[in-house]
């Protein structure tokens, strides 16, 4: 009879557990790399190491992993200090929002392609009606006044996303693509377009701050008008 020397077994290694919270982050993970168009369960899933039916387990759709994913980008924009007049806080507000989109690749495009929900998201919601409804307007006009300034943020943002997609292009930058739009703006047949040939260099303006701030003040003087129409 052979002898055959004794040899301990290797511990098994535990399979890692997959979690929904797991999840949501190798999807902004993920977003950030490839952006929204090319977000797909399948890529989440190699992410992970596992396959696209262990997703479903956590995630019924890619529909909730978005929801989900919009209420993580949430957590990562800072709610009003609730300070000052309602002009001030909705403006903080909207940079606050801005700011915190741009930290992650077409978050604004998550955003506006899901309904808000989620208690991190609903938060900013009720803080943005909370205020407009102290301005004195009617239930109606504080809805209609959210939505208009929720879709300017958000609106903003996914276009200064693309527009930084299209800007990293090779041979491509800003100051190029802008330069590039004058110049042609400038071509145009003034008998034709005389307007856009004149205004040229501010079509094709780069301070996109100053922009932003322009729209939030828009927004905010039509509120001010309605709450002298139903005062």
């Amino acid at each position: 009879m052979s002898f055959v020397p004794y040899r301990p077994r290797e511990p098994r290694q535990k399979r890692q557990t997959l979690d929904q919270a797991q999840i949501v982050q190798a999807a902004l993970e993920l977003l950030d790399r490839v952006g929204f168009d090319e977000l797909t369960m399948r890529r989440l899933a190699a992410r992970l190491g596992v396959k696209a039916a262990a997703l479903y387990r956590h995630v019924r759709s890619k529909e909730e992993l978005l929801g989900l994913l919009g209420d993580e980008i949430s957590a990562g924009i800072s709610l009003p200090r609730g300070d000052g007049d309602w002009r001030e806080q909705l403006t903080e507000m909207a940079w606050n929002v801005r700011r915190g989109l741009l930290v992650h690749r077409d978050a604004a495009r998550v955003l506006a392609s899901t309904p808000p929900g989620g208690p991190r998201r609903l938060r900013h919601v009720e803080a943005v009606l909370r205020v407009l409804r102290s301005t004195g307007l009617n239930d109606r006009d504080v809805v209609r006044a959210a939505y208009h300034l929720n879709n300017l943020v958000t609106e903003f943002v996914a276009d200064e996303g693309r527009f930084a997609a299209y800007a990293t292009a090779p041979g491509s930058s800003r100051r190029k693509i802008l330069a590039e739009a004058r110049r042609q703006f400038k071509q145009l047949p003034t008998n034709e377009y005389p307007t856009i040939v004149a205004l040229a260099d501010r079509l094709a303006d780069s301070d996109q701050d100053a922009l932003f701030q322009f729209g939030i003040d828009m927004c905010l003087k039509g509120i001010q008008a309605l709450t002298k129409r139903t005062s």
